[in-house]
């Protein structure tokens, strides 16, 4: 799968800012961040899709998005956040390998969907990631 970007992520071909990883999923910060902080949980098995993914790789997933949906919170004080998955092109999906979209809320944010894909200023990822990175090692769960 060396044509699929998240796949070059999990395999370190490919520079991310990861928050945390588990043994089935990896949670990393998304470099067109739709709000500050916006972060990517994936599976290390590809799957283009939740459609498709496996159990077990979903419930991963989902339980690491959880746990950095509470990081955000802590971390950098967002007030809500939104869990998003998209599959196949008429959902929006343009990245063909499954993926939750943690998206901290802020109140008056003004987020929409679709966000527009714009990248987002480098360092201040790379401050978020870090920021969430500390607050994930104190989350308890």
């Amino acid at each position: 799968m060396h044509s699929c970007l998240f796949c070059q992520i999990v395999a370190d071909e490919t520079p991310s800012y990861r928050i945390a990883e588990t043994e089935r999923a990896i949670a990393l910060m998304d470099i067109f961040p739709a709000t500050p902080g916006h972060a990517l949980v994936i599976p290390r098995r590809h799957s283009a899709d939740a459609l498709e993914a496996e159990a077990e790789d979903l419930t991963a997933c989902m339980t690491l998005a959880a746990s950095v949906g509470r990081a955000v919170v802590a971390g950098l004080g967002a007030d809500g956040v939104t869990f998003q998955s998209l599959a196949r092109p008429a959902a929006g999906q343009t990245v063909f390998h499954s993926h939750i979209h943690v998206i901290p809320r802020y109140e008056g944010d003004q987020f929409a969907f679709p966000w527009p894909s714009v990248p987002g200023d480098l360092a201040q990822i790379e401050a978020n990631a870090e920021r969430l990175r500390a607050a994930f090692s104190n989350d308890e769960s």
